[in-house]
């Protein structure tokens, strides 16, 4: 019985090592969708609003650095695949940009938006929704 309820113990603590392993090859989620006698296919997208942060207090010249290192870093997601769409808004809203990630879950998209330069130095903040979109659409 001991050794059971010790075996028992061991599975339930590594059920999230094994589902953190899962989620690295995880695919987004999908369904189909037929609209106008088209067929589709929708999937989960992550879109990350880059608001602004709480540390605005920069150098010009430390300002433009980190510009560069978050410019650079998205850049690289973008490459990747795993940064579908990306770019700054206008006007004068807390919002100062979004991108739209193609990962499997909200915990990645997190992760790699919490690595940016610019989120780390407290710059900018993110705020992280799902998004259904057709697969393979663009903007027209």
């Amino acid at each position: 019985m001991k050794h059971s309820a010790l075996f028992i113990l061991f599975a339930l603590l590594s059920l999230p090592v094994f589902a953190q392993e899962a989620d690295s090859t995880a695919q987004p989620e999908t369904f189909e969708y037929e609209w106008a006698g088209e067929k589709f296919t929708m999937q989960k997208y992550f879109i990350v609003f880059l608001k602004s942060g709480p540390e605005r207090s920069r150098t010009e010249e430390e300002a433009m650095k980190l510009q560069q290192e978050h410019l650079a870093y998205l850049g690289g997601l973008y490459e990747e695949g795993i940064i579908n769409l990306n770019g700054p808004s206008g006007g004068e809203s807390d919002i100062r940009g979004f991108s739209v990630y193609n990962v499997a879950t909200i915990e990645q998209a997190r992760e790699y938006a919490e690595n940016d330069p610019m989120v780390k130095a407290g710059r900018l903040a993110v705020e992280v929704h799902p998004w259904w979109l057709a697969k393979g659409s663009g903007v027209k």
